[in-house]
């Protein structure tokens, strides 16, 4: 089993990097499922991808709804605790799934992998 670290620095909307993680993750998930284990770690301002109740407009795309999916097909979710206490919303529920973590978790997670992606 290859263990995959996807790190994703910026907001979920205004580029595209959270999407763009996300797209990958899903569709490893979906082509290569048996053979790769995904982890998530949200930094900087990423951490507000992992916030719910997330709407927007009919045909763009939804984080939220994207990272259900990486959790419903097994992907671990991991939001920096510092970043998202520095943002005001360590104490506010995130989506079912996404912890709140730290960086000797995030660095373990680092170790622990075959290959990490960051956007």
């Amino acid at each position: 089993m290859q263990k995959i670290l996807i790190i994703i620095n910026d907001a979920p909307y205004g580029t595209e990097k959270a999407y763009n993680a996300l797209r990958m993750a899903i569709t490893l998930q979906k082509e290569h499922g048996d053979r790769v284990e995904i982890a998530i770690f949200l930094l900087a301002d990423a951490v507000f991808c992992g916030l719910p109740n997330q709407k927007t407009p009919n045909g763009f795309y939804n984080i939220e709804r994207m990272l259900k999916v990486v959790i419903r097909n097994g992907g671990k979710l991991k939001s920096c605790g510092g970043c998202s206490e520095a943002r005001g919303i360590d104490k506010i529920d995130f989506i079912e799934g996404v912890e709140l973590s730290n960086m000797k978790e995030f660095a373990q997670w680092t170790v622990d992998s075959d290959k990490v992606l960051t956007f």
